[in-house]
C-alpha cells in the first residue's frame, strides 16, 4: 500500500513506478499470448499519451471519453487525461448512436478514445451531432488504412506526439501532475438511467480512494494478488476494483483476450479477488447444473452424496453455528473429489473473495458457492457513493442481507422507508444538473431510492426501489426484484418482470434461457427454428410452468405468480428494456408491453401482439404473434 500523502491516480501510478517499477501492472492476452506491461512502463505510456493528449489540445478541466472493450489502451488514456487535470467519461461499448451522441454532448467532450472500426464508425456517424469533440483516437488499427480524415489518430501516433513534446518541455508532465488535488474530479460515471437519462456523476480521486482505503481496511489485498477486469470500465463497479484498489493496493489487472474468453481467462488467472453483478454467478451455477446433468454417472453420484454435505458447510457459515467434526471431515473429502475440481473448473481455485453486486443475488446461488469453498459476498452502492458503501463481513455473512457499513460510513432509514448514506465517498453531484443534485444528496446525506431496513446487529436488508415495490390492491407489498431472482435462479429463464402494483395477484413476463432450454428441446426430440419459435412450443410452455410451480412453494401466497407469459423475444438494451448494466428499465417495459399485461389481467387465454425487433446494425423487423397465457392452477400457487 503506498503513502496516504498521494491524493491522485497519476500521483499513485508515479510513486508505484518508484517503487516497484519492475512489477506487473497490466497483463493483456493477445494472440494466445499473455503480454506483461510493468509500473514503470505503464507510467511511461500514460506519460507520452498525456503530452501527446496536451499537443492536441486538452487541458485542465477538459473531458476525454473513452468507449471500448477492456484493454491496457482504456485505463492508460484514463490516467492520461487525468495527469492534465482532465476528467475521464467511461461509455458502454454496446452504445448505439444516441446514446453516444448524448453523453459526449452532456459532459461536452472535447478528444474521444474509441477501441476500433466498429466504435469510430459510430463516431462517424454522429460526427456533426457532437460539435464538441476535435478529435478520435482509436486504439485497435484493423480496418482502419482506409480512413483519412483529419481528426481520426491512432493510438501509437499520440504517443508519438507526446515523445515530441517531451523534448520541448521534459517536465511538463511532472509539474501537471503535481497541481492535482484530492477533491479534483477524477471521472464521470453516467448513471444507468432506468429511469430516464444518464446523469453524469461527478466522482473525485478522494471518493475513490477513501472508499479503496476503507474497503482494504476490512478485506485487505496486497500488490501479490491478481484481478481480471472483464466488466465494462464505464460501469462504476469496474472503475471501482480496476483502477481504485488496483492502484490503491498494486494489484496486477488483467484483461480477457475477448469478451467471449473471460471463463477461459479467469482459469488462466486464478484471481484472488472478483467483483460482478449476480448475473455472472448465476451464470456460473446455471452451466454447472448443466454439466451435471450431463456427467457420467458417477461423477453425478458423488455430487449426490457431496451436495448435503456442503450445504451443512454454507448453512453455518450462514448461521455462524461451528461445524461437527464428523461433518469438517466430510467436507474434506467432498473437497478433494469434487469441490476443489468445480472451483478450478469456474477459475475461482485461488479466490479470497469474491464481491457481488447491482442486484441481490439469490439464496441458493449464495448457498452453492459457500458450500464448494467459494466465498461470496454482497456489497450495497451506488455510482453517486462511489460503488461500494456496505459489504458482508468474513464469517458474518446474512445471504438475505448486503451486509454492514463500510468504516466511515452512517447508514439510517428515513421515515419514508428509504436508504439514507453518508460518508466521504459521496459524490460532488451530478454535472448541470443542480435539480436532481438537490433531490438526491441533502445535508450530505445520499438519498438512494431504494427501500431499505436495518437488524439489529446493523445488517442492511435492501427490499427494492421505493417506486418499484409492489403494492397489490390488497395492500401487501413484495419486492419485484426477489419474486425475480428467485425466477431467474432456474436455469431456464434468463430474464423476468413481475408485475404486480396496484393489481390483484402477481403476474410475470418471462425469457426463457435460449441456449439452455435448446439444449433440453434437442435432448427431447423439440425441433424448433429461431427464438420465437422456441419459446412458443407447447413442450417448452409446460417445462416453464413446472419451474414457476417449483418457484412459487417458496414464495408467500399473495406473492405468487397467477399467470405468466413466454416474451416472443429476448428484453434488449438496445431496444432500451434494459439498461447497459442488464438492469430491467421497468416503467419501459410497463409501458411498451402495456396491452400484453392489460391481457393477462383479463381472462383471455391467448393474447394478440405485435412489436418489433431491432437488429444491430438498426434494421427493425415488425412481429406479430399470439402468447399463450400460463394459468397457475389454485394448488400451483395461484393467489
Amino acid at each position: 500500500m503506498m503513502s496516504k500523502e498521494q491524493n491522485t491516480f497519476p500521483q499513485l501510478l508515479i510513486e508505484w513506478a518508484r517503487h516497484s517499477g519492475e512489477k506487473v501492472a497490466l497483463r493483456e492476452k493477445d494472440f494466445g499470448i499473455w503480454n506483461e506491461v510493468t509500473y514503470e512502463e505503464y507510467l511511461h505510456k500514460v506519460k507520452f499519451f498525456s503530452l501527446g493528449l496536451a499537443k492536441l489540445g486538452l487541458v485542465r478541466g477538459d473531458k476525454l471519453g473513452i468507449i471500448g472493450d477492456n484493454r491496457p489502451e482504456w485505463v492508460i488514456s484514463e490516467m492520461a487525461a487525468q495527469s492534465l487535470g482532465g476528467i475521464s467519461v467511461g461509455i458502454y461499448q454496446e452504445s448505439l448512436t444516441n446514446e453516444l451522441s448524448y453523453i459526449l454532448n452532456d459532459c461536452e467532450a472535447s478528444i474521444v478514445v474509441a477501441e476500433d472500426q466498429e466504435q469510430v464508425d459510430k463516431l462517424l456517424e454522429i460526427k456533426s451531432e457532437i460539435p464538441h469533440v476535435k478529435s478520435i483516437i482509436y486504439y485497435d488499427p484493423r480496418g482502419m488504412r482506409a480512413y483519412d480524415e483529419s481528426f481520426l489518430l491512432a493510438f501509437e501516433e499520440v504517443l508519438d506526439l507526446g515523445r515530441e513534446q517531451e523534448k520541448l518541455d521534459p517536465d511538463y508532465f511532472q509539474r501537471e501532475v503535481e497541481k492535482g488535488q484530492s477533491d479534483d474530479i477524477a471521472i464521470f460515471s453516467y448513471t444507468s438511467g432506468t429511469t430516464g437519462n444518464p446523469k453524469g456523476t461527478m466522482l473525485s480521486y478522494k471518493n475513490l480512494l477513501d472508499m479503496a482505503k476503507n474497503l482494504s481496511s476490512i478485506d485487505p489485498l496486497s500488490e501479490k494478488d491478481e484481478y481480471l477486469s472483464f466488466l465494462p470500465l464505464a460501469w462504476i463497479g469496474e472503475q471501482m476494483m480496476s483502477i481504485a484498489m488496483g492502484l490503491y493496493n498494486g494489484m496486477t489487472i488483467n484483461f480477457p483476450e475477448e469478451p467471449t474468453t473471460v471463463l477461459e481467462n479467469l482459469r488462466e488467472i486464478g484471481p484472488q479477488v472478483m467483483f460482478s453483478p449476480p448475473r455472472i454467478y448465476e451464470d456460473m451455477v446455471s452451466r454447472f447444473q448443466v454439466k451435471i446433468q450431463d456427467a457420467g454417472w458417477l461423477k453425478r453420484k458423488v455430487y449426490e452424496w457431496s451436495k448435503p454435505i456442503g450445504k451443512k458447510i454454507a448453512e453455518a457459515h450462514f448461521t455462524n453455528r461451528p461445524i461437527p467434526l464428523t461433518t469438517k471431515l466430510q467436507y474434506k473429502l467432498a473437497d478433494y473429489l469434487l469441490f476443489s475440481a468445480i472451483r478450478d473448473h469456474l477459475g475461482l481455485a485461488q479466490i479470497k473473495r469474491a464481491y457481488t453486486g447491482g442486484a441481490p443475488l439469490g439464496p441458493d446461488v449464495f448457498e452453492f458457492f459457500h458450500s464448494i469453498g467459494v466465498n461470496v459476498k454482497s456489497i450495497y452502492g451506488q455510482t453517486e457513493v462511489s460503488g461500494i458503501s456496505i459489504v458482508h463481513r468474513d464469517g458474518d455473512i446474512k445471504f438475505d442481507s448486503v451486509g454492514l457499513p463500510l468504516p466511515g460510513t452512517e447508514v439510517k432509514i428515513s421515515e419514508t422507508g428509504e436508504i439514507l448514506i453518508k460518508s466521504s465517498s459521496v459524490c460532488a453531484g451530478y454535472y448541470k444538473n443542480e435539480k436532481s443534485t438537490k433531490d438526491t444528496i441533502q445535508s450530505g446525506w445520499l438519498h438512494t431510492g431504494d427501500a431499505g431496513r436495518l437488524d439489529e446487529e446493523g445488517h442492511l436488508y435492501v427490499i427494492d426501489r421505493v417506486k418499484d415495490v409492489i403494492r397489490l390492491q390488497s395492500g401487501e407489498m413484495y419486492s419485484p426484484q426477489f419474486i425475480e431472482n428467485k425466477l431467474k435462479f432456474s436455469s431456464y429463464i434468463q430474464e423476468a418482470v413481475a408485475i404486480g402494483k396496484d393489481r390483484p395477484y402477481v403476474v410475470g413476463i418471462i425469457n426463457i434461457d435460449m441456449k439452455n432450454v435448446g439444449r433440453w428441446a434437442e435432448k427431447n426430440q423439440v425441433s424448433y427454428t429461431t427464438y420465437t419459435d422456441l419459446s412458443s412450443k407447447p413442450e417448452v410452455l409446460e417445462l416453464i410452468q413446472k419451474q414457476v410451480n417449483e418457484i412459487n412453494q417458496s414464495l408467500p401466497d399473495k406473492a405468487k405468480i397467477k399467470k405468466f407469459v413466454l416474451l416472443y423475444k429476448e428484453l434488449d438494451a438496445d431496444d432500451e428494456e434494459l439498461t447497459r448494466t442488464k438492469k430491467v428499465r421497468r416503467q419501459f417495459v410497463a409501458k411498451k408491453y402495456e396491452d400484453l399485461i392489460e391481457g393477462m389481467y383479463s381472462e383471455d387465454e391467448q393474447i394478440e401482439v405485435f412489436g418489433k425487433i431491432k437488429y444491430r446494425d438498426g434494421a427493425e423487423q415488425t412481429i406479430q404473434t399470439t402468447l399463450q397465457v400460463i394459468f397457475m392452477e389454485e394448488g400451483e400457487g395461484a393467489a
